[in-house]
């Protein structure tokens, strides 16, 4: 941080630095990794979970993934400085310091940690602190500045919540949880590549070696179509393994589909249009596809 944004955040009131942080959160991302916790929670017992228990469960994952998503800003401040959809993050811009943001991502995680001890279970609290280590530091410190193929390894953190889910109401991991996880872990590349595609002069700029900078774009859409392909074999492992019946099957059937036929064009006629629209339908396909799981569960 340079010296006239330090003094921005040093003068900045401390209503504008809360908002900046929660902004470091990213709420509407968390929202979507809350969202499949939830889902993961719904299908794991029979009848419904307990609510209190799923209130406090839920309210502790997602203190600590707004926790580990201030830490990625702070560790990427400089980096998110260089590229134009992420320069006007609260860090770069000096509304917050970054001994501010460490200050309150640790009460934040700390919180939801000790919420997730107290009121649910011990298995859930370390699963949930294994997570936020896997992003905040082995993925965003390690991985992605290190290797083309960061969010492949990478993404296991992010395909966690379900399981996390799970076990908050069962304390325990099963094979229906697992296939959740491979779900999301599948879903991760081609969702993130998708970006990178059409924002890969920005990485390029920022010096990280996202895979259209690294070996081009047409291996990146056709990467993107053979996890396209693998996620669609293993969106059928809840039905399978008995976790789901006839609606999820029917409705993931035709959510499949259209993503094949997206990632195909992505690959046989590519434009940063086609790819924006790839990464919109990944973020939709996503949340249709847990909606599609408690739809299920409903009926």
């Amino acid at each position: 941080m340079n010296r006239t944004a330090f003094d921005s955040a040093a003068s900045a009131p401390l209503l504008l630095k809360l908002r900046a942080f929660l902004d470091q959160c990213k709420l509407r991302v968390n929202s979507l990794i809350v969202f499949t916790a939830m889902i993961g929670m719904l299908l794991a017992v029979p009848g419904w979970p307990s609510l209190s228990r799923f209130i406090f469960a839920s309210l502790g994952i997602a203190l600590v993934a707004g926790a580990a998503a201030a830490i990625n800003c702070l560790v990427e401040r400089t980096i998110d400085a260089r590229m134009a959809r992420t320069r006007a993050r609260p860090l770069p811009q000096g509304i917050i310091s970054p001994m501010e943001t460490l200050t309150l991502a640790c009460i934040t995680g700390g919180l939801g940690l000790w919420l997730l001890g107290g009121t649910v279970n011990t298995l859930t609290m370390w699963l949930t602190l294994a997570t936020f280590l896997g992003y905040a530091i082995i993925y965003t410190v390690v991985l992605k500045p290190a290797t083309p193929m960061n969010i492949v390894i990478g993404g296991a953190s992010g395909a966690m919540p379900p399981i996390l889910g799970w076990a908050a109401m069962t304390g325990e991991v099963s094979a229906s949880a697992l296939a959740l996880f491979l779900i999301i872990f599948l879903w991760t590349p081609p969702h993130f590549w998708a970006l990178a595609c059409y924002r890969r002069d920005e990485y390029a700029a920022a010096g990280l070696p996202m895979l259209p900078v690294t070996h081009g774009v047409p291996l990146t859409c056709f990467h993107i179509l053979l996890y396209t392909v693998m996620l669609a074999a293993v969106s059928y492992l809840p039905y399978t393994l008995g976790t789901t019946g006839p609606v999820y099957l029917a409705l993931v059937s035709l959510l499949n589909l259209y993503y094949l036929v997206v990632s195909w064009k992505l690959w046989r006629n590519y434009s940063d249009d086609a790819a924006r629209a790839s990464f919109r339908w990944s973020i939709f396909y996503l949340t249709a596809l847990f909606a599609a799981l408690f739809a299920d569960r409903l009926f």
